[in-house]
């Protein structure tokens, strides 16, 4: 029997498979013809889109420029130093342009016994708030004419106008503050006013003329928008000034403290001025290492310092292991509940926390009245960095958890489902599935408790020190608290304070190298 006869008359195998692999390979030319369409619709697009914010070289090089003076001008209002409003020598050597237009309490802080005495009239210091708020808007509103210069042509064409009026607003806050400073200048108490003209009218003066003289060259150079155009963006940049508000916020909070580090080179003292004379250069960081003193006190603090630390690291499964547990509870309202309270003294201070702190190990609290003990508890030095340890815990696991909770239920459903299929059990299920999910999460969370490792907190530590366990209670933070406010020696607390955050970062690069040795991930 032939093999047509066998399958009846119709197609051999050999023959279907062939025309099976000619189906496939029609369907794959197709689909990838149907792509390079699409590409090519989509470069269309995009150089259509292209053409709307293209503006000629010229003109984007002024841009630019105009783009990096708005954010010169911009940090600078949190510099003490291009202040205008610093007119005198009752006003505070470390208040911003910021400050200034935002709190008159902190302008006039010095001011009181002026005041009193008839040396300045208030009304002046009024003068030079209104101007500084002035001044602060018109930069403000410069700054958002830059940003709108990313957009479309109808975008720029409107920078223009609010370019403009920042400028005007800019110049109408300068004029005032130079008002406030000819009364200044003409008080009859000289010697006690000390009337400085500001570098800062000067520099804000000269920026402003450059703005206003860019934004004319650009208003010539750029074509106007076509007609019913709208408002309109390129994605990068929309996204770009979505970032900058928590770009500012980590300039002000986390970038611009750094420029107290100068402290370091001077030989400063609290309500002094850092000068010449007072400029001592590597004094202190000599200071640091040749003093025994401070070198006793510095392996006293770091020994603390990195016990309690390293407790924190081996101790930093609790959340992982808390949230796995409180996603297995199967009662939704008892899951809330425990969530809930576990979460809530996260945001009781340590103050509070000490309060109840002491209402249960006092010498009349609740644990000496239960188990009929005396003494108090809390006062001792005994297991100093244990009992840290459990009120950290209890007071951070809930909160902690949080993030390993969103973590778990990003894991993907059917890992779960195909491990029931298997026959795989609760317990097997996490061991297998959740904990691995978690792990780059757990990982990410330990590298970074290792960078901040010289990092404790100050509050936890203050508000439990005493003179019983201050040897076994004082950690780094805290130690530079005590050197710097209760010591009054800034500088040397300026000093520890940078060769901490440097080790930090040191340490964040040597625990990222050996996350990439180990795991090949890296977060840095």
């Amino acid at each position: 029997m032939s093999d047509n006869e066998m399958y009846g008359g119709g197609r051999t195998a050999a023959e279907d498979k062939i025309a099976a692999r000619k189906a496939e390979k029609q369907a794959v030319d197709s689909y990838s013809v149907d792509m390079a369409r699409e590409r090519e619709l989509e470069n269309q697009v995009l150089k259509i889109d292209k053409k709307k914010f293209k503006v000629k070289e010229p003109a984007w090089m002024l841009f630019g420029v105009h783009r990096v003076i708005a954010l010169l001008m911009f940090f600078m209002v949190f510099l003490p130093s291009m202040n205008p409003a610093k007119l005198t020598a009752l006003i505070g050597n470390n208040l911003s342009l910021f400050t200034s237009a935002i709190s008159y309490g902190s302008l006039t802080e010095n001011v009181g016994r002026g005041f009193r005495m008839g040396w300045v009239e208030e009304g002046t210091f009024s003068i030079l708030f209104t101007g500084s708020i002035l001044a602060l808007v018109g930069i403000l509103v410069i700054s958002a004419g830059a940003c709108l210069s990313l957009g479309n042509n109808k975008c720029k064409r409107l920078s223009f106008i609010v370019s403009i009026a920042g400028v005007v607003l800019l110049t109408a806050g300068l004029i005032v503050i130079y008002i406030a400073y000819q009364q200044f200048r003409d008080s009859k108490k000289q010697d006690k006013v000390q009337a400085v003209f500001a570098k800062g009218i000067i520099i804000y003066a000269i920026m402003g003329v450059a703005i206003f003289v860019l934004t004319i060259l650009e208003f010539f150079m750029v074509p106007r928008a076509e007609k019913g155009a709208k408002f309109e963006m390129e994605t990068k940049f929309k996204l770009f000034l979505m970032f900058i508000p928590f770009a500012m916020l980590a300039f002000i909070f986390c970038y611009l403290p750094l420029w107290g580090w100068r402290y370091a080179f001077f030989d400063y003292k609290a309500g002094g001025e850092l000068s010449s004379k007072t400029f001592v250069g590597f004094k202190w960081f000599k200071y640091l290492f040749e003093n025994e003193a401070t070198k006793r006190d510095i392996v006293r603090v770091l020994k603390n310092t990195l016990a309690m630390s390293g407790l924190g690291i081996l101790t930093s499964w609790v959340p992982l292991a808390f949230a796995v547990f409180l996603t297995e509870i199967k009662s939704r309202p008892f899951k809330r509940i425990v969530q809930t309270f576990t979460t809530i003294p996260n945001f009781i201070s340590w103050i509070l926390v000490y309060t109840v702190a002491l209402a249960i190990f006092s010498t009349d609290g609740f644990f000496n009245m239960i188990f009929g003990t005396s003494g108090n508890h809390l006062m001792g030095d005994s297991n100093t960095w244990l009992k840290m340890l459990i009120w950290g815990i209890w007071k951070g696991v809930g909160w902690s958890a949080i993030i390993y909770i969103a973590g778990i239920a990003g894991i993907d459903k059917q890992l779960y489902e195909a491990a029931r299929v298997d026959g795989a059990g609760r317990w097997h299920r996490i061991w297998h599935v959740t904990l691995p999910g978690l792990m780059p999460t757990y990982m990410v969370m330990l590298l970074l408790s290792v960078a901040g490792m010289l990092s404790n907190g100050l509050d936890q530590y203050l508000v439990f020190s005493n003179a019983s366990n201050m040897e076994h209670m004082e950690v780094l933070d805290l130690y530079v608290y005590h050197l710097g406010f209760g010591g009054g020696s800034i500088p040397l607390s300026t000093v520890i304070g940078m060769a901490k955050s440097l080790v930090s970062v040191f340490l964040l690069f040597l625990a990222n190298g050996v996350s990439k040795i180990v795991r090949h991930e890296s977060i840095v």
